[in-house]
């Protein structure tokens, strides 16, 4: 069993180190196996394609590249600052995600 994740698909996530630190944006895949998620407009990459018919001239696709996930922080959607994650049993016993700062369940 894999353990879970601080950050879901579909979370806003701040960058907190590396070359795009500081950046915010969404989170479009987590990669569980190597704790690695990619984020729209993070660590872009350019992409040396072959012309095909999406592009039919080919060239140079900026595209994003995955960064590892201690990297990233959450960012609360009441407040849109980052904070930390934590874990409690909700009242039907199901773990729910809330904020360290304010206390507020994460959905």
């Amino acid at each position: 069993m894999q353990a879970k994740l601080h950050i879901k698909k579909g979370d806003t996530v701040k960058v907190l180190a590396g070359e795009s630190k500081g950046k915010e944006g969404k989170v479009l895949l987590i990669d569980r196996t190597k704790n690695r998620a990619f984020v729209e407009g993070v660590n872009l990459v350019s992409k040396h394609t072959k012309p095909n018919a999406k592009t039919p001239n080919g060239g140079i696709v900026s595209q994003e590249a995955s960064i590892h996930i201690s990297n990233l922080m959450l960012v609360e959607p009441g407040t849109g600052k980052p904070t930390r994650i934590g874990r409690k049993l909700d009242d039907n016993k199901k773990l729910v995600r809330f904020s360290k700062k304010t206390g507020e369940v994460i959905k």
